[in-house]
């Protein structure tokens, strides 16, 4: 056993849906991991695959300094008690209070900004002070990896990292075993599916999917519109449960709740939909790809990264419905030789640049750089 590492994210579901590779490699090289999540509905299920947990409550959608500033106590009592050789953190609140807490600790830090998230899409209090409290904590971070070279450059540019320690990494990685081209062709007579997977939230483009979805029967009636993924969650940008019953009720969209497997909702669909305003590097877009789904998503950091034009899917214009209707009435009418053409390319894309192989040894290779600079407690 080489010893203990602490990570840190706002959901128990992520490290069980998105860090399973991740976790099971250190686990390989020796490591003991311990998730520092809140205790919440996915928590028990941690012990799966064989990771520890410790509770921590996080209020993500929370704006308040004094709640912020008990969940910095709280980090540095818990990782204290812990002691771990490092802290890895993800998502906005562990980046920042984790971070601060384990720095004052002297336990090296690798932080993962996996999309910039509301801050810094829309003007409000929180754009304000979230890039500062960002600079605070990862100026002595020993290294911070970014899922799109737009995000790395931006928060060099505006001094929140220094240059030297700021990586790209592929995402999240895909396990290409799993997430694999289906071999059951699709009945022609079924209804063309657009599939819209992830967090019900505003900035996700959903209102404009909605709206896209209304200009396209107009044209083509016969056309489903579905939406994957938890709804109500922690969020300033979450979608509400009226929303979709009211679009539900007009018959615009089917609402499929949310799953540990997406696999099978990927498999039914023609077409995987994301009009995001901005994204780290979008996981949905890439297990759509990975399945030779071809995709429609937003000209954006994040999602340029995962759609080429024409080749494995089609960009379009954010925050324009119109634009977004337009894509998809192309899509309806691509023989379906050239979507299985655009499938094809997506999952040698995905083959090529975005395997969990890659961001495995990303993390091992910044751990032996974190521990060999260890900082004296």
């Amino acid at each position: 056993m080489r010893g203990t590492l602490a990570l840190s994210i706002n959901a128990s579901w992520n490290v069980l849906n998105f860090r399973r590779g991740l976790v099971s490699a250190l686990r390989e090289a020796g490591w003991h991991v311990v998730a520092l999540t809140p205790a919440d509905s996915y928590a028990d299920r941690l012990a799966e695959i064989d990771v520890e947990h410790v509770p921590v409550a996080i209020d993500s959608a929370g704006l308040s300094p004094l709640a912020d500033l008990r969940l910095l106590a709280r980090y540095r009592r818990l990782l204290k008690r812990i002691s771990p050789a490092a802290y890895l953190g993800y998502t906005a609140k562990p980046n920042v209070y984790g971070s601060l807490a384990a720095q004052a600790l002297g336990i090296p830090v690798i932080n993962n900004i996996s999309g910039l998230g509301t801050a810094f899409i829309d003007r409000g209090p929180a754009s304000l002070v979230l890039p500062l409290l960002y600079r605070l904590a990862l100026r002595r971070s020993a290294t911070v990896f970014f899922q799109n070279p737009e995000d790395r450059d931006l928060f060099i540019a505006r001094k929140l990292v220094p240059e030297a320690r700021a990586r790209l990494l592929p995402g999240s990685g895909i396990d290409l075993a799993r997430f694999a081209p289906t071999v059951a062709e699709r009945a022609a007579a079924e209804l063309f599916t657009f599939l819209l997977p992830g967090r019900l939230l505003w900035q996700k483009g959903v209102r404009e999917y909605v709206e896209a979805a209304r200009l396209v029967r107009r044209e083509a009636p016969e056309t489903r519109f579905q939406l994957l993924g938890f709804l109500d969650v922690a969020n300033v940008s979450a979608v509400g449960r009226r929303d979709v019953d009211s679009w539900e009720d007009e018959g615009l969209v089917e609402y499929l709740g949310h799953t540990d497997d997406v696999r099978p909702y990927f498999a039914a669909a023609d077409c995987i939909v994301l009009p995001s305003y901005r994204e780290g590097l979008p996981r949905s877009l890439l297990e759509g790809a990975a399945m030779a789904k071809p995709l429609i998503a937003t000209d954006v950091p994040g999602c340029r990264q995962a759609v080429e034009h024409e080749a494995n899917g089609l960009l379009c214009a954010v925050r324009d419905p119109r634009a977004l209707a337009e894509a998809m009435l192309a899509m309806i009418r691509t023989s379906s030789e050239r979507r299985a053409q655009m499938g094809e390319a997506g999952r040698r894309r995905v083959e090529r640049d975005y395997g969990e192989e890659t961001v495995i040894e990303a993390y091992l290779q910044a751990l032996d750089d974190a521990l060999t600079h260890r900082p004296s407690r």
